[in-house]
């Protein structure tokens, strides 16, 4: 074989990986749009359930004090084993 033919075959056998790789890639793009748009069609919509559940703002402000003395002894034990 010459250098010119076996050059040839790589950049042919290339060119095929290449292609098939994109077409793969292609198809599996529009087929998971596809998914996607078909479990958002059959999906049940979601419940508003935010007017039912408090804030978490004014739930916390109760318990503020005690959080904050919880998470610096959390942190202040986490420093203490993690020392570098």
């Amino acid at each position: 074989m010459l250098d010119t033919q076996l050059m040839e075959e790589g950049l042919a056998l290339m060119a095929f990986g290449m292609g098939f790789v994109f077409v793969f890639l292609t198809v599996l793009v529009v087929s998971t749009t596809l998914m996607s748009m078909l479990v958002r069609r059959l999906a049940p919509a979601p419940v508003a359930d935010a007017a039912a559940r408090p804030s978490a703002p004014a739930a916390a402000d109760d318990n503020s004090d005690e959080l904050m003395v919880v998470m610096s002894a959390a942190l202040h034990r986490y420093r203490q084993r993690h020392r570098r």
